[in-house]
């Protein structure tokens, strides 16, 4: 099964364009865990088994990990989901981006060490800094699109002067990734829940390639905006909430409250979509 398959199945069995976020910041884990030794992948794994019902998708961002050296608790946390969640897809917010055999060896990080079945990546060095992850045929690529940070704007939103019609950048990428680079049919976009006629208008220009949206809870991304701008009959949405969910409660309760929340933000979703 590739990913784009993976995923439009947990859209189905779950009723969900949830994707759930798993940053996890030492600093605001719950009390109660601070001490223990295994604090990140208790955090974790009560966090997976509360909304597996609930996803479409994991998204753990691996900064949030290899910055205190937990890169074997990540190992250990894959692969709990793919044991306690293997209809849902994981992707790995890593933001790559190289070329060469330091692109090959990036991409056996993310899908032969890490097993993940997606892996979101900076596009800005071209296509030869994507070809050595769609080498793995039955995984999908997330390339950076227009993000949801002000500073996005700097770059992203420039015209290029040497393109008919003078495209921003952001819609130049979103024709390359659903025409040339997009062979395969392997890749898909990352766009900010925080731009909401933006994500109208890549989806406009790749209508059928899947988008991941961050931005949605804390950031402050309208949801019913942000699914009427980009889920269409043809192409996935992945709306992504980290934080809203992950620290619900700093309590013992911290797993029920992410449940409810998660809940929340996935019938929000949905009748958002119904009524688009």
């Amino acid at each position: 099964m590739t990913f784009t398959d993976m995923l439009s199945a947990a859209q189905r069995t779950n009723n969900s364009l949830l994707c759930v976020g798993l940053d996890p910041d030492t600093s605001k884990l719950p009390t109660h865990l601070q001490s223990t030794p295994d604090a990140v992948f208790e955090f974790c794994a009560a966090i997976v088994d509360a909304t597996a019902d609930l996803a479409c998708s994991f998204k753990p961002q691996i900064a949030y990990f290899s910055a205190i050296g937990a890169e074997p608790t990540l190992e250990r946390l894959m692969a709990y989901m793919h044991q306690r969640a293997p209809h849902v897809p994981v992707i790995l917010d890593a933001k790559r981006g190289d070329i060469g055999s330091t692109a090959q060896q990036y991409a056996r990080e993310a899908f032969e060490r890490y097993g993940a079945h997606a892996v979101t990546l900076s596009p800005f060095m071209g296509r030869d800094s994507v070809e050595p992850y769609l080498a793995y045929a039955d995984k999908g690529v997330f390339l950076l699109c227009r993000t949801s940070n002000p500073g996005g704007s700097d770059l992203q939103n420039q015209r290029l002067a040497d393109q008919p019609g003078q495209p921003k950048l952001f819609e130049h990428l979103a024709k390359l990734a659903h025409s040339e680079w997009n062979s395969n049919g392997q890749v898909g976009l990352v766009v900010g829940a925080t731009f909401p006629q933006e994500i109208a208008r890549v989806r406009s220009l790749a209508p059928s390639l899947p988008l991941l949206i961050p931005g949605v809870g804390a950031q402050g991304g309208d949801a019913a905006a942000t699914v009427k701008a980009g889920a269409t009959a043809n192409g996935m949405a992945v709306i992504n909430s980290s934080r809203a969910i992950l620290y619900a409660s700093s309590g013992v309760d911290f797993a029920q409250a992410a449940r409810a929340a998660a809940i929340a933000t996935r019938d929000v979703l949905n009748q958002a979509r119904v009524a688009a």
